[in-house]
């Protein structure tokens, strides 16, 4: 078996950042009619500023395909050219089209040769798992490098457009055309951006991070879904898909808008999330005083306090001073936080030789959980 490392990180933050009270210049007012929950839902995620793929008409200035693209490129120099790639990984919750895959488009953009691709589908934890099979390919001896990536255009799912239909016809219903919380909540919380990173099988460069191990879980044999796309919730906690609705339903009901069941995130995610980590921990034999920088993806700093809360309840204490986050102004870019924590920290020059790094990315759709144990080299 063969190390490890991700040797180079690369980021794609689209245009300007877009501030709090910018937000609705981009993505539109539903029924003409600001958000009443969007100030509630900003005060308690405090993300003060995010990036969108678009301009204030509404109109994209990135695909997702590009996004990852141009992220990818910031990987290239004179010592590892596009040519050089074997396998390329990518994870998203959006990709551009149903099919081809996404890895595949992003693949078409980079116009080099024939390599191995792969696409992780999911939510945040669909970047993980591009990075796994990156992990595992290099680990194995099938490639001796591996380009991982983590990627969102979130935006355009949520422009007001989209909810126009579901509004007009609870108009007609004569009920009040007011936006479900569990539909315009996510509106406030997602945004866009791309990030990646070079994988190889020896030490490059002047900071090199091998992964220690990977580690994954789902409780989705035991929990029903929280947070969904492209289809609706029944009362039993089935959720029937978008295919088993006639087209003028697609519109009517909002089917492909992001919804969330925001009663069982708060009921689950920290249990499940400090019960992974334990898991995770113990099995590979590391304590969490071992830890230096924990890059935990958090949806919202409404569940810092908590996470921080339910991990030490387990053993597992990690000072406010090693955790390391920048939600705040890059905001909740889903498959790709990870990627962006990550590659900033490697850039910020805090990072000593030895340190032990540990990633940690829950996914609120089943209740799925992700680990990557680094050390700087």
């Amino acid at each position: 078996m063969f190390d490890v490392y991700i040797t180079k990180a690369a980021k794609c933050l689209p245009n300007e950042a877009v501030s709090n009270d910018e937000m609705e210049d981009y993505l539109g007012l539903i029924n003409e009619t600001a958000s009443k929950a969007r100030r509630l839902i900003l005060r308690n995620n405090k993300i003060v500023s995010r990036y969108y793929a678009l301009d204030k008409n509404g109109k994209s200035t990135h695909n997702n395909a590009e996004l990852t693209n141009n992220a990818i490129q910031g990987l290239f120099d004179k010592n590892f050219t596009a040519q050089d790639m074997e396998l390329l990984s990518c994870g998203t919750t959006t990709p551009d089209v149903l099919v081809p895959s996404h890895a595949s488009m992003v693949h078409g953009l980079l116009k080099n040769k024939s390599l191995e691709l792969n696409s992780s589908s999911g939510v945040c934890c669909a970047g993980m798992n591009a990075l796994k099979f990156g992990y595992l390919s290099i680990k194995s001896g099938n490639t001796k490098n591996a380009v991982c990536a983590g990627s969102e255009k979130l935006s355009t799912w949520m422009l007001a457009e989209k909810f126009e239909n579901e509004v007009v016809n609870l108009k007609n219903l004569e009920e009040q055309p007011i936006l479900a919380f569990k539909k315009d909540f996510l509106r406030w919380m997602l945004s866009d951006g791309a990030g990646a990173f070079l994988l190889e099988n020896k030490p490059n460069g002047p900071i090199s991070l091998k992964i220690e191990w990977m580690e994954a879980f789902s409780y989705a044999y035991e929990l029903e879904t929280c947070m969904y796309a492209g289809g609706d919730k029944m009362e039993n906690g089935e959720i029937k898909p978008w295919n088993d609705y006639n087209p003028d339903q697609w519109l009517n009901e909002s089917l492909f808008a992001f919804k969330q069941d925001v009663k069982l995130l708060d009921e689950f995610i920290l249990v499940k999330g400090s019960l992974s980590m334990e898991d995770a921990l113990s099995k590979n034999n590391v304590s969490a005083d071992e830890i230096d920088f924990f890059l935990p993806h958090v949806s919202s700093h409404y569940f810092v306090d908590g996470l921080s809360k339910s991990l030490a309840e387990r053993g597992m204490v990690i000072p406010m001073e090693k955790w390391f986050m920048n939600l705040a102004y890059v905001g909740n870019v889903g498959a790709a936080s990870i990627y962006l924590a990550l590659e900033e920290l490697m850039n910020s020059g805090k990072l000593k030789k030895g340190n032990k790094i540990l990633l940690s990315v829950p996914e609120s759709g089943r209740f799925s959980y992700a680990y990557a144990y680094l050390t700087v080299c």
